[in-house]
């Protein structure tokens, strides 16, 4: 009998043992791969198709715009985007993208992507009428699903005319004004530039295709060097039309304040209340306010002001709290402190003063769109009469309005005080067209607003001929 060897037998079980884990990594590969390639053909060839929007109403093409376009596939990704114009059998692409191939076994492209289409119809020769804008998107997909949006669109590329049937023939430094204008087509933005200043225009009330725009320059402004209206069509075709102006140097008014220790000793602890941040001494604390916080109030104010009707709210003058003016505008303020200078600021309001806890009248009807604690200004509010025109009323020891509410001319609204940076009670007032501090001056005066404003936008009608008297 041949018996077989202990190794002879070992070396059998373990090739044997080798072969069964060839066997299961070849089966789990296997495994692997089927899973792979259900996943790719999960991928590849899914049937959902991709999705597409425009996320802006266009009815025009012409002068430069902007489309902004979405596409979107959850499974394979976003392969392609395209934006085309059909016109008469002709096709002028504005817009492709392609995306490279991320992956084969998940998904291959983004699953979302946005682009800011730049439309500017001239130079393509499109001809002026109807056309079709057709903005398509492609998935990454075997079957390369696909989905097209097509917009009827018009081609318009012949700007508006504007023309200027008023414009304010002397304008102060810190002073207001208003533009009349009319175009020849609907205007999607139009307004008054005035440097580098932009003025909303607003619809004439009762006149089609009028507009008016109200404007001003600040107390420090230089001579106007580029002033005209513009005016943007629904295409985006730009208009202007120039017109002039003769500028006005304001007299120049400076004040010098002396900041004492009682001063700081009793406003630094309200201004601590607000701003926790201010740090070093009453002095440090002081200065931080009347300069930082400053810059931060104007800045609230701006925002506030952008808040505007569209609408005239306000009717005739507008009124002049009772009592004695302290500070006028635009007075040039020199800043001491223990017979040293520590600051300078410019102040844009007229300061009244008559009784402690005096009425707070709206000087004219108009919204109010703030009311609330604003630094060096204390209890604040704020007016919208329409149209970028606002009043101030600030320094405020109580607020009897809130924001929304529409109050009527010489309604109450709060009562004077010394909130914010004021040393005794009074009302500071300003003016604002478009966040521009004016001088209130100006639209305290009837005639003035007569002769600038009411004469021109509500002209008195002729009066009829007179009849000849007959004998009976």
């Amino acid at each position: 009998m041949i018996k077989q060897s202990r190794r002879g037998s070992g070396s059998f079980f373990r090739s044997a043992k080798a072969k069964e884990l060839i066997r299961l990594a070849l089966i789990v590969l296997s495994m692997l791969a089927a899973i792979g390639a259900g996943a790719a053909l999960f991928v590849l060839m899914e049937f959902e198709t991709p999705t597409i929007a425009v996320e802006k109403e266009i009815k025009f093409i012409g002068g430069a715009a902007d489309l902004p376009v979405r596409a979107a596939d959850s499974k394979s990704g976003v392969r392609r985007i395209a934006v085309t114009v059909f016109q008469n059998g002709t096709a002028y692409p504005l817009f492709s993208r392609e995306f490279p191939r991320q992956s084969w076994l998940k998904q291959a492209g983004p699953a979302e992507v946005r682009e800011t289409v730049k439309m500017d119809a001239k130079g393509l020769g499109f001809k002026e009428g109807t056309a079709e804008l057709v903005v398509m998107t492609e998935d990454f997909s075997l079957k390369r699903n696909s989905t097209e949006l097509r917009l009827p669109v018009t081609v318009d590329s012949a700007p508006p005319a504007i023309t200027v049937e008023h414009a304010q023939m002397h304008l102060l430094q810190g002073g207001s004004g208003i533009v009349v204008y009319s175009s020849s087509e609907p205007l999607a933005r139009h307004g008054v530039v005035i440097d580098k200043l932009f003025f909303r225009g607003f619809p004439l009330h009762g006149k089609e295709r009028q507009h008016v725009a109200y404007i001003a320059l600040p107390w420090d402004s230089a001579k106007p060097e580029d002033t005209r209206v513009v005016g943007a069509d629904q295409a985006g075709n730009q208009g202007q039309s120039p017109f002039s102006v003769h500028f006005k140097k304001a007299k120049e008014k400076r004040d010098r304040i002396e900041i004492s220790e009682g001063f700081l000793e009793k406003k630094m602890p309200e201004f601590q209340q607000h701003y926790p941040e201010m740090k070093g001494t009453p002095l440090d604390q002081y200065l931080f306010v009347n300069q930082k916080v400053r810059v931060w109030n104007a800045d609230k104010i701006a925002e506030a002001c952008r808040n505007t009707a569209e609408e005239q709210l306000w009717q005739d003058r507008f009124l002049r709290m009772p009592g004695a003016g302290r500070a006028a505008f635009a007075d040039q303020r020199t800043y001491y402190h223990k017979g040293q200078e520590i600051d300078q600021q410019t102040h844009l309001g007229i300061d009244i003063a008559s009784t402690a806890r005096a009425e707070i009248r709206a000087a004219n009807r108009g919204r109010a769109v703030f009311a609330d604690y604003l630094g060096i200004y204390g209890n604040v509010v704020i007016l919208d009469h329409g149209q970028g025109l606002s009043s101030l009323y600030s320094h405020l020891s109580r607020i009897e309005t809130s924001v929304g509410k529409l109050v009527e001319k010489n309604e109450i609204i709060g009562r004077s005080g010394t909130s914010g940076m004021a040393a005794g009670d009074h009302l500071h007032f300003s003016m604002l067209v478009h966040g521009i501090f004016v001088t209130p001056v100006e639209w305290w005066d009837q005639n003035w607003i007569n002769v600038n404003i009411k004469n021109i936008i509500s002209p008195k009608p002729a009066a009829p001929p007179a009849q000849e008297a007959h004998a009976p």
